[in-house]
């Protein structure tokens, strides 16, 4: 039976750990308070595993994992036991460091380290309130050792601690009070006593306050030390980084120079210089590259993508990076896999955008508006500004490396497009499938046009609140509910309502209550007078009314209420409508007529007190729609408009998906996407703009007796045609009657890009294979391609979609200028200052209150300002954090560290080039693997196979932390760290001896196949620093060599199969080895001093391992000889540090040497 020591302590988290972890066991050790035998272990937790030949375990983490793993509470599969393994260093590393320092002092300890305070406890707990948000746990469905250590961590500052921010930390509250109420947890904890349950406590005295003041004070100073620190840190990383620029006079177009050396570090201006203008003019980028026709089969397949298309107005942003990014790296894969390949790029003339943009600048040049100008002069200034700014977007994503045939590239406007939209609007009005009709939209009064949900911001607000709204000097309150009563008609009895838009009161045409409530059930048939004119109002009585919320009754707006809208609909209430296009108030009684919206909001409430009606105003927590083009609040409006019906196309998307035709990866959106198509609604198509598509559709008027004037709602005077002359013989058709009594007006125009934007491909006669998107734009785009593309070409546009997260910066923070967290992409690429960035804040269109909290939070995240990191660091970092899940909280300062990988890259082959030599010359088809190899050569070439596997699957799978990962091992920890030491004494000793020649030689071509192979694993995602690198390297074959990486092929796994698991486990138990010496070595400060080492080994298997390793023991430990000793230790000499490597293995690290080295030191200079 195993056993466990503890410590009887109550408080001892460490073996709360162990003690709680073992109760999961299906057979739990016996529990010892006692100290363990010293032969066994020198601290608690111990485990004592077995009998007389007992292994033992000891420190927390061990222990609770074997004990953990033993009841299967270390995750379920390779994946979630990493992310267990991940929060136990978080619960070791981070959090009890903190927790001790807190609480220690509280319970009367010294010593202890007390500059870690509150602050930053609350910090770490708010990072995992955040991981906590969307689940229960934190791996997993159900409780693990991720759990348990977290939670033993935690368990003092909930204890002893009344922290300040408590009630902040909804979710970690939550968590802790379901962990500690497990039975597991109760049986070795008891009940847990919350500090705040019970911590009142007397007030605190004058000497207690100006004692705290003192150590506020304290505390101030230290983290204004901490910051100058970081400043110094940060601006000697920048001077380290240094800038090497490329000089050498090339044409665009032209290549770069390869001959001349390398400079002595990487740069990323010197490696990015030229390459993309070669690679354009090269033509890599098109399908047609290496194929004598489009036409001719490839049998590699094909590969066609479109850009989702940014506007024409914006400007690069995270997000495009991370969309770019992903898209890239894709269709690099692809290209290099030999299949006919295309990234289709494309531009939105963002209707909206634009149009807003051009009028700011008439406005600001010329003083004038669009209307003074006319809708055709307005077109033609739009057009103006498009070709003159409007490829600004093409520019910074050549930046990013973006390898889309840009001969192909598409702008919403152009004629080919125009033309679907038309041909998609006409066909699917003819079948019914476009309808007009009046219902309520979300309409903008600044931009006087309607807008999508997708261009309404929810600003929410926690209770009053004034907010700047256009076209008002002061600020508008919002966030606060207004009680009034309304008169029973014939009684002194009145009813009480709340509303949080009191203007809209004036379009009230109903009271509704539940049906059920018995408070009202005595106002059936009665009628309600309106206070401000003579309208009499029905008390309607319907379930949507909440019994329980306020008074129970409810006014009833149908004109400017979504809600009310169908309460309207279902007791044929009158419609309203208060409000015209530009917000003044219509239909309404003097003196509220021709008031501004938000001015009548504060009549309305005047006159209502005058009257006696009022009764109350309080706060309202609420969410404010606002219109994220202008700013402006949005309102509910009916408004004649055109519609799509989407039932049939919203079941036809959802069972294209349900019948595996279309796949939607990461699958856990499928429920997003059956919620919104099983119930969707019809979709509102029309803009109010003058820069757009216009409508075909002209509404007809007949110029004859037997023909009744028709009203704009009605369909049946509503003819769409490819040109007037046709929409005029229809309608002369419909109606029977000459064509010259026919009258045509066209509508406004109509934003249906979704339409049509896979329509540049049809030349192809191909579908695209992928849309790749963030997942906040499932429904808005991706939702509505899939159902215009079947019911238009009876084909899905795509077969699979892959949909990425949402970038946050690194609190988990949602992008936001006014807090100062958007960050430009080309500024990480190139760098920035603090007061670069700044001054971009500055030309903003920010308020200077946002402007001010924006530069803290700048001055705070970047107080040297950005680092230039590149675009190849930039593309593997947000590769890296591309997990399947919901959003990415991205530190520019990982970005950098990717920089440090990119340079370390940059000397590995460096120094390799130099090790092959001048005249080497790399086999024409590699051989190795045919056992001439060193065993360091067949485990390096094992471990290259393996990541040519992992990258392999990564791509197929979308795993592109996977894919990062893999290569990043590779690179920096197989073959910087551990072969390139491992073959410096191979290739050193190769001068003179004809067998150390040849094994040389063999070297030099598994390292030549490493830096092939690795290189080619990573250009899809660091395309320029893999370019750079490998047109320096030479070629197996010059005939038919392919001038670029971007089209040499990518390794397959079928290609390098020499990966051997048996060679992957001997190599690891060398490393543990060598990493026990190590630590052996920096123990004793024998950091530049040469040791002998003895490895004692329990067998002759592990004998034998470590006398076939032993150069490689040698060489990686720094040791001046490695000694195998099998069985006892009588051959190990005395005078020996001693550490456990394995199970199978001990280290005896010879100190002797310095002491002579001390003594002869003494003897030569002091005696």
């Amino acid at each position: 039976m195993d056993s466990l020591y503890v410590s009887s302590h109550p408080d001892d988290f460490k073996s709360l750990l162990a003690l709680v972890a073992s109760e999961f066991c299906p057979s739990p050790p016996r529990v010892i308070t006692e100290e363990p035998p010293k032969q066994l272990a020198k601290s608690r937790p111990a485990l004592v595993i077995g009998g007389s030949e007992a292994a033992v375990l000891t420190g927390p983490s061990a222990v609770a994992w074997y004990l953990a793993w033993q009841g299967k509470r270390t995750g379920a599969g390779a994946q979630q036991e990493s992310q267990v393994w991940q929060w136990l260093s978080f619960a070791e590393n981070e959090v009890i460091p903190i927790s001790c320092s807190v609480v220690f002092p509280l319970l009367g300890l010294v010593g202890v380290d007390k500059k870690v305070f509150e602050a930053e406890l609350i910090r770490v707990l708010k990072a995992l309130d955040k991981s906590l948000e969307p689940q229960t746990f934190l791996v997993g469905e159900t409780l693990s050792l991720a759990d348990i250590a977290v939670a033993m961590a935690v368990l003092l500052p909930f204890k002893y601690v009344s922290l300040s921010d408590r009630k902040s930390l909804v979710n970690v509250s939550r968590w802790f009070v379901t962990c500690v109420n497990q039975p597991q947890f109760l049986k070795v904890l008891g009940r847990i006593s919350l500090f705040y349950l019970f911590a009142v406590g007397p007030p605190k005295t004058e000497a207690q306050l100006k004692k705290e003041a003192k150590k506020r004070e304290k505390m101030e100073k230290f983290q204004q030390k901490k910051q100058m620190e970081e400043k110094k840190k940060q601006q000697q990383t920048q001077t380290e980084l240094g800038v090497i620029t490329y000089s050498i006079p090339t044409p665009a177009g032209e290549k770069k120079d390869v001959i001349s050396p390398l400079p002595d570090s990487y740069s990323p201006q010197y490696v990015e210089a030229a390459w993309y203008p070669w690679w354009e003019n090269q033509g890599f980028f098109k399908p047609e590259y290496g194929r004598k026709s489009l036409s001719e089969p490839n049998p590699r397949g094909i590969f066609m993508m479109c850009i989702p298309p940014p506007n024409v107005t914006g400007s690069l942003h995270l997000g495009h990076a991370l969309t770019n990014a992903i898209q890239d790296c894709l269709t690099r894969w692809h290209r290099m896999r030999g299949e006919t390949t295309l990234w289709n790029p494309g531009c939105d003339h963002a209707g909206i955008a634009t149009q807003v943009v051009v009028e700011k600048k008439l406005m600001r040049e010329r003083g004038l508006s669009r209307h003074d100008l006319g809708r055709e002069k307005f077109i033609e200034e739009v057009w103006k500004w498009k070709n003159e700014k409007g490829d600004r977007i093409y520019h910074q994503l050549k930046k990013l490396g973006s390898s889309l045939d840009w001969e192909r590239a598409c702008f919403t406007m152009d004629p080919k497009l125009s033309y679907a939209v038309q041909e998609a609007f006409i066909r699917m009005h003819e079948e019914g499938v476009i309808y007009r009709s009046k219902r309520l939209v979300n309409w903008s009064c600044t931009l006087n046009s309607a807008i999508s949900d997708i261009e309404v911001d929810k600003k929410e607000l926690n209770g009053r609140t004034l907010l700047p709204v256009p076209g008002y000097k002061e600020k508008v309150e919002f966030g606060v509910l207004v009680s009034f009563s309304y008169k029973i008609e014939g009684s002194d009895e009145e009813v009480i309502v709340a509303t949080t838009r009191i203007e809209t009161m004036l379009g009230d045409t109903a009271v509704a209550v539940h049906p059920s409530d018995p408070r009202y059930q005595h106002l059936k048939g009665k009628t309600i007078i309106h206070p401000f004119c003579d309208r009499k109002m029905p008390v309607v009585f319907d379930e949507f009314v909440d019994i329980n919320f306020g008074t129970g009754a409810v006014k009833i707006t149908p004109a400017h209420d979504h809600n009310d809208y169908e309460v309207g609909v279902r007791h044929n209430l009158a419609f309203i409508n208060i409000l015209d296009e530009n917000g003044y108030l219509i239909n309404v009684p003097p003196p509220f007529l021709g008031l501004k919206r938000f001015d009548a909001r504060k009549a309305v409430l005047q006159a209502l007190k005058d009257r006696g009606q009022f009764k109350e105003i309080k706060d309202n927590p609420m969410v404010v729609p606002v219109c994220s083009r202008s700013k402006d609040i949005v309102e509910p409006l009916l408004k004649p408009q055109w519609y799509v019906d989407c039932t049939e196309m919203g079941k036809q998307a959802a069972d294209a998906v349900r019948d595996g035709r279309l796949k939607i990866i990461p699958d856990h959106h499928l429920k997003t996407w059956f919620n919104w198509m099983d119930n969707i609604r019809d979709w509102c198509i029309s803009r109010q703009l003058w820069w757009g598509h216009r409508i075909p559709a002209y509404f007809i008027t007949v110029d004859h007796s037997s023909v009744k004037p028709g009203e704009d709602t009605d369909g049946h005077y509503w003819v769409s045609g490819r040109s007037e002359e046709e929409a005029r013989e229809k309608a002369a058709k419909r109606f029977n009657v000459s064509s010259e009594r026919i009258s045509l007006r066209q509508g406004k125009r109509v934003g249906h890009l979704v339409l049509l934007w896979y329509f540049p491909l049809i030349h192809l006669c191909k579908i695209y294979s992928l849309k790749e998107t963030g997942h906040d734009i499932l429904f808005f785009w991706v939702a509505r391609m899939v159902m215009m593309g079947l019911k238009l070409t009876g084909k899905l546009p795509f077969r699979e979609v892959y949909l990425h997260a949402v970038v946050r910066d690194a609190h988990g923070r949602k992008m936001s200028k006014s807090l100062g967290n958007v960050i430009d992409p080309l500024d990480v690429i190139t760098g920035i200052s603090l007061e670069g960035l700044h001054n971009q804040l500055t030309d903003s269109n920010l308020d200077p209150l946002e402007i001010e909290k924006a530069k803290q939070g700048q001055k705070s995240d970047y107080p040297s300002g950005i680092p230039e990191c590149g675009t190849d660091a930039l593309r593997f970092a947000l590769c890296a954090y591309t997990s399947q899940g919901r959003d990415i909280n991205l530190d520019v300062n990982r970005i950098l560290g990717y920089r440090h990988f990119c340079n370390k890259l940059w000397n590995a082959v460096k120094f390799a080039m130099k090790a092959l030599g001048e005249n080497f010359a790399p086999l024409e088809k590699s051989q190795v693997g045919n056992g001439a190899e060193s065993v360091s050569d067949r485990w390096i070439l094992s471990r290259l196979s393996a990541a040519v596997v992992l990258c392999a699957s990564g791509f197929e799978a979308y795993d592109f932390p996977g894919i990062t990962t893999a290569i990043y091992n590779f690179w920096l920890y197989e073959l910087c760290d551990v072969y390139l030491e491992c073959v410096k004494p191979v290739l050193s000793r190769s001068d003179g001896d004809s067998d150390a020649q040849s094994q040389a030689d063999v070297c030099r071509q598994t390292l030549y196949t490493c830096l092939d192979v690795g290189l080619r694993l990573l250009s899809p995602i660091m395309p320029f620093v893999t370019e750079e690198l490998f047109q320096r390297l030479p070629r197996r074959s010059t005939k038919d060599s392919p001038p670029s990486i971007s089209v040499t092929s990518y390794p397959e796994s079928s290609e390098f199969c020499w990966h051997s698991e048996v060679v992957d486990a001997e190599m690891e138990f060398v490393m543990t080895v060598v990493r026990t010496i190590r630590s052996l070595r920096a123990d004793y400060n024998l950091t530049k001093t040469r040791a002998d080492c003895y490895l004692q080994c329990i067998d002759s298997e592990s004998t034998c391992l470590v006398q076939k390793y032993s150069l490689q023991l040698q060489t990686l430990s720094y040791s001046q000889a490695i000694h195998a000793v099998c069985g006892t230790d009588a051959a190990i000499p005395q005078g020996c540090a001693v550490a456990i490597a394995s199970d199978k293995c001990t280290v005896h690290l010879m100190l002797k040497v310095r002491r002579l080295l001390v003594d002869l030191f003494f003897y030569l200079f002091v005696i």
